[in-house]
């Protein structure tokens, strides 16, 4: 493939995907967190855990720059042939889970902003609307895409225009009494504080998603060992300074006890429209609502067609179940891992937006997250000669953090999330071994006769 990306393409890649919708739906959960603006507290956390784990990316990313990203990393890191492939094969099998549940995250934030339009909808209504919008995805991307680089601007534009329009109407109409009303013993440390702090970093981490994305083309990227860790740091920091901008823009305009907890306020469902309207009125906030729907729509639209060429990609290599391999007989895309998926983001999207954004990150953070960091390690000590353009900053200790944090937002998880995590693992293990067994390969392999007079 042509090295076409450079620092400024691979910037921009991982910054389209960080910024979608997730700066518009996720404010009113941020401060449910912690009951208040303190809750800002989780941004700084997980801004801490990505920059370190950003490193861990940085490090792989420049010493294997080739497509498919921690499916890479893994098998290399942990050995192609043995338990390389069971990491190889845990990391899709996660990504067929995590995948629609992110996807679905997009279809639940364009029915609660619908909902400003549409007053009064159900829960029955807004099942409906995710399940037609989820087909709608799936009928647009069930062909040959080939317009996708148009679609991808025309959508980031869309986003961009409307990300700026938010921050500059804040700082105009910013209160900072509004936007810093602490409640009394807001920052009293104590066990329900760490968990709140815990459910406050999830959500940060799940808005910072996608600062890794120029790792999956690695071998699109010119001059990978300089380019591919500079745009992880620069968009991770852009990225963080742009959600600040929006959230401050929002709680210095409409008081966060208006849509605090989110789960009793149905207006938090859709704030961003509430700020346009208590600035501009409901004409321009109804404008804007159907431009946070375009972004919403937008996103949800890059993800599944990424997302679908994972498995995909992993089968038709043989390191996934075969039938994800297989090819539409006239228009040649994916169409059997395009259905799974786009099928499990429907029914994903079922569920509350805090369920999934916690299911989400929960499922990634064991085999990919602490995984990598894992593949870091093992990679320095079995592999110390592979010319590694990027070294990490203060080996072992990003590493180290990255992983405290990881374990940090993963033990604060609610229970049932953690064990629907830990169930997921355990169900693809299994998965793994019944395959593996069908197929005769590591470790059911064959293994050769010894013959007269040799030693085992």
């Amino acid at each position: 493939m042509l090295r076409r990306f450079g620092l400024i393409h691979a910037t921009a890649l991982n910054m389209t995907n960080m910024i979608g919708i997730g700066p518009f739906i996720t404010i009113p959960l941020l401060m449910s967190a912690l009951g208040g603006p303190q809750a800002m507290l989780g941004w700084v956390v997980a801004l801490v855990i990505v920059v370190c784990d950003g490193m861990v990316w940085s490090e792989l990313g420049a010493a294997l720059p080739g497509s498919g990203g921690s499916f890479g990393y893994l098998r290399r890191g942990y050995g192609a042939e043995n338990v390389g492939r069971l990491m190889g094969f845990l990391f899709v099998w996660q990504f067929v889970l995590s995948g629609p549940l992110e996807i679905a995250s997009g279809y639940i934030g364009f029915s609660q902003y619908l909902g400003y339009l549409w007053k009064g909808i159900t829960p029955r209504q807004t099942i409906l609307v995710v399940t037609l919008i989820g087909l709608a995805n799936l009928a647009l991307l069930y062909r040959r895409i080939t317009s996708i680089a148009t679609i991808t601007v025309a959508l980031w534009i869309g986003t961009i225009v409307t990300v700026i329009v938010v921050v500059v109407t804040g700082a105009r109409h910013f209160d900072s009494r509004v936007a810093f009303d602490f409640l009394p013993g807001a920052f009293t440390f104590s066990l329900g504080f760490l968990l709140g702090l815990g459910a406050a970093s999830r959500i940060g981490v799940y808005d910072y998603l996608g600062y890794y994305d120029v790792c999956y083309i690695g071998d699109e990227v010119e001059n990978p060992g300089r380019v591919i860790p500079r745009s992880i740091l620069i968009s991770t920091v852009a990225v963080a300074v742009i959600y600040l901008a929006v959230n401050l823009s929002i709680i210095g305009v409409v008081p966060w006890r208006d849509f605090v907890p989110a789960a009793s306020h149905a207006q938090s469902g859709f704030v961003v429209s509430i700020f346009m309207e208590r600035t501009y009125g409901p004409g321009v906030a109804t404008l804007f609502t159907a431009m946070i729907l375009w972004t919403a729509f937008g996103s949800v639209f890059a993800l599944l067609l990424g997302y679908s060429r994972v498995p995909y990609a992993a089968a038709k290599d043989g390191y996934f179940f075969k039938v994800f391999a297989r090819l539409h007989p006239t228009q040649g895309f994916p169409n059997v891992s395009l259905v799974v998926l786009g099928v499990l983001s429907i029914l994903a999207g079922f569920v509350s937006l805090g369920m999934v954004i916690d299911a989400l990150i929960t499922t990634r953070i064991l085999v990919q997250f602490i995984g990598q960091i894992g593949a870091v390690t093992l990679l320095r000590r079995r592999a110390p000669d592979l010319p590694r353009p990027y070294r990490m900053w203060l080996y072992p200790v990003p590493s180290l953090v990255a992983l405290v944090g990881w374990i940090f937002i993963f033990a604060t998880t609610p229970p049932a999330v953690i064990a629907f995590g830990l169930g997921a693992l355990a169900l693809g293990i299994v998965c793994f071994a019944a395959w593996s067994w069908k197929a005769r390969t590591w470790p059911f392999a064959a293994r050769p006769l010894l013959t007269p007079g040799s030693h085992g």
